[in-house]
């Protein structure tokens, strides 16, 4: 990828000084413009922002402070550099206040202009790499996916990279873990966005059937001739959804395809070239369908190029709340009802469920709530009674079945934090180290735990830090 040289602009109003300025700067990674004033300047900006702007202070229209307040107004990742004579330096301590990131005394050398901005493009770039690391880590939406989870951000990085790659992709899930909508993403992220695609679900169609969905078929009459998947979609992208449903034969059929870029459509000698990027998806257990003699291990090697392995609801965290309140809102619009979120104990026992089918379970049990009420807080009483059990008992009844000591009855207290820790540390392995399943069952928040755990870490590590 070409990346356009960072603009420098030099703001003077002297021009022979603007043009010593710009030699200085000639033999740097950077493309130098000038403007003679604070009008010529701020229509410089608009064009296209500077990574680092060298400021003369006394313009002829105006004051150069102006244009660096707006630049800081207008929140421009621009770094400002003051120029300003030595009867100024004032002025430049005061503009530092303003947000200029360093100011150069007149008259200065080659040298020192050459480092002051070198500095400034480099704390440029950094500023820019570690927001597109922010962003990157706490994405909470990603091309129609929802979750900020460590196991979606990891998604979403392989997604990245694949999706330039012109490789098979096998998506590997549960159902309802979003593998046609990540199909979907990797078409539309990848070179071929504007080309065909194509989605065949293999499990839906008789093995007869898929064929020649797939592959096409030649007849005599028009209306038989089928062209196929493979040949609609030249240039493009194909899904196939359960890709485990073919039969023997399409498989032979489309592991020569992968070997060759050609293929023969049923009952025609002719080979015909076709360029396809196969995306397919499964449920099953890859290694057993081979085992069992129901797929090629050839062709699954072929497919298997590039894999994405879509996590299961029950494994992203928190997840399920920022997907509820995504979805939630929008199902009420459908419905012309309004609801406005969800109760603590509906949350809690939103976390503390399985779903065993997923982000599609979560929208049908929302689509459901949302018929079935008038609207406001969602509470633990509207969702299904699977869900509902899981919420929290209210916290009067807690400690009710628990027989107090005997008057003189001798006891071994332990410390109240030692019962905390060890309580919270059998809790998080019952839940197999799942830390907000954890902190339902616990009726704390996720938060509080996580503060305790890095708490402990601390105190461990203290004393090999001495």
């Amino acid at each position: 990828m070409t990346v356009s040289p960072a603009i420098v602009l030099i703001v003077e109003d002297v021009a022979a000084l603007a043009e010593t300025y710009a030699s200085y700067l000639a033999n740097e990674r950077c493309t130098v413009e000038r403007a003679g004033s604070a009008a010529a300047a701020r229509a410089a900006i608009d064009r296209r922002v500077p990574e680092v702007m060298l400021l003369d202070v006394m313009l002829p229209d105006g004051s150069g402070m102006d244009i660096l307040r707006d630049v800081r107004t207008r929140d421009l990742p621009t770094d400002v550099v003051v120029m300003t004579s030595e009867g100024s330096v004032g002025l430049a301590v005061e503009a530092m206040k303003h947000g200029a990131i360093d100011f150069l005394t007149k008259p200065f050398s080659a040298d020192r202009l050459r480092v002051t901005v070198r500095n400034a493009l480099m704390r440029r770039r950094l500023e820019s790499q570690i927001a597109a690391i922010q962003d990157e880590v706490e994405r909470e939406e990603f091309c129609g996916f929802v979750g900020q989870s460590m196991t979606m951000q990891s998604v979403y990085r392989i997604m990245q990279n694949a999706a330039a790659s012109t490789a098979p992709v096998l998506l590997k899930g549960e159902r309802g873990t979003g593998k046609a909508l990540c199909a979907h993403a990797l078409h539309r992220m990848s070179r071929r966005r504007d080309r065909p695609y194509l989605a065949l679900d293999c499990a839906a169609l008789a093995p007869d059937r898929l064929e020649v969905e797939l592959f096409g078929r030649w007849a005599r009459a028009a209306t038989m001739d089928r062209e196929g998947a493979l040949l609609k979609a030249n240039g493009g992208t194909i899904f196939l959804d359960e890709v485990f449903a073919l039969g023997p034969t399409a498989q032979a059929r489309l592991l020569r395809y992968l070997h060759t870029g050609s293929l023969k459509r049923i009952d025609e000698h002719q080979l015909r070239r076709t360029d396809v990027r196969l995306i397919c998806a499964t449920e099953r257990d890859p290694q057993a369908e081979i085992a069992a003699g129901r797929f090629s291990e050839e062709l699954f090697y072929k497919l298997d190029i590039l894999s994405i392995e879509l996590p299961p609801l029950r494994e992203r965290d928190d997840d399920v709340l920022r997907l509820a309140s995504h979805f939630l809102p929008r199902l009420g619009m459908e419905e012309r009802k309004r609801f406005t979120g969800f109760s603590p104990e509906a949350e809690a026992a939103m976390l503390a469920y399985d779903w065993p089918g997923n982000v599609q379970e979560l929208q049908n049990v929302l689509r459901g709530l949302v018929i079935l009420n008038e609207g406001g807080t969602v509470e633990a009483s509207m969702l299904p009674p699977t869900l509902a059990v899981h919420a929290p008992r209210p916290a009067s009844s807690a400690g009710a079945d628990v027989e107090p000591l005997a008057p003189h009855e001798p006891a071994v207290i332990e410390p109240l934090e030692r019962v905390m820790r060890r309580t919270i540390e059998e809790a998080i392995a019952k839940c197999s180290g799942n830390i907000p399943r954890a902190a339902v069952a616990l009726q704390v928040t996720p938060a509080s735990l996580y503060r305790r755990l890095q708490s402990w870490q601390a105190q461990n590590a203290t004393p090999a830090s001495r």
